[in-house]
């Protein structure tokens, strides 16, 4: 029987966050979630703020607000520049960027698009708090 397995990495600047073999993955793109299974087409897509599964015999969760998604060769690379694993967050810290992101959504200064971002954030943000 063929593997329904590939590799997904998560990489951000300092370090490898996790590598390892998954028969799926979730995304948050601008698309919308995206779901990649093995055999996937070629893809280079940009990540917003929301929450990227890996499934295993256990599902493991990361919070990213930005990134890259590279997938090619059932190799899928994610470049961020923070992974935060839900396994083991601290719900304070969780709690901090939520109110820094409602208080700067008011700033109406902001860009359509950092307004888009910042509500996709304080919505992952307030799911995960639950």
């Amino acid at each position: 029987m063929m593997s329904e397995k590939f590799t997904v990495e998560i990489i951000s600047p300092d370090k490898t966050i996790i590598k390892t073999e998954t028969s799926e993955v979730q995304i948050p793109s601008y698309e919308g979630e995206m779901g990649i299974l093995k055999d996937h087409i070629q893809l280079i897509t940009f990540l917003r703020p929301g929450i990227i599964k890996i499934k295993n015999d256990k599902e493991k969760e990361f919070f990213v607000e930005e990134g890259t998604v590279e997938f090619s060769n059932n190799n899928l690379l994610i470049l961020t520049s923070k992974a935060k694993d839900l396994s083991n967050v601290d719900k304070k810290s969780l709690s901090n960027l939520l109110s820094e992101a409602e208080k700067r959504i008011s700033d109406n200064k902001l860009t359509d698009k950092e307004k888009y971002l910042l509500s996709y954030k304080i919505d992952t943000l307030k799911n995960i708090n639950q």
